[in-house]
């Protein structure tokens, strides 16, 4: 019989203890009835004051893929006029997302150009600022 090695059966349950999504059962901010999910602050710390991971900056992102060349938004201090004009059609989320993703209508996709995380973060920029 050979002897088993303990690292690869803790890696293994360690990844399987983190799956799964939020069952609802424990309330807003839980899942699966654990402890609430930690939320970032402005200092850059969650909720439980442990550092929290910095994803990608959407207003750097628009700047960096040249959003702002075709878009006018205020919030990133932008006029371009090659595209629609986002603080007058204030898109959601998913809309930006998919946009940004897919292309069409005249715009080129960045969906090869730019990470998900960045995708994301550019949309959600736009969504939270467009109008404002």
């Amino acid at each position: 019989m050979r002897p088993i090695h303990a690292l690869p059966v803790v890696l293994a349950a360690a990844a399987l203890a983190g799956c799964g999504g939020d069952s609802g059962d424990g309330g807003p901010g839980t899942t699966n009835g654990a402890a609430p999910a930690q939320t970032q602050s402005q200092g850059g710390q969650t909720s439980t004051g442990t550092p929290a991971k910095k994803g990608p900056d959407g207003a750097q992102v628009f700047a960096s893929a040249g959003c702002g060349g075709c878009h006018t938004l205020a919030a990133a201090n932008t006029t371009g006029n090659v595209g629609p004009n986002l603080d007058d059609l204030k898109p959601d989320f998913a809309t930006v997302q998919s946009q940004v993703e897919n292309g069409g209508g005249g715009m080129p996709s960045f969906g090869g150009d730019l990470s998900s995380a960045e995708i994301d973060a550019v949309s959600r920029y736009v969504a939270d600022n467009a109008g404002q």
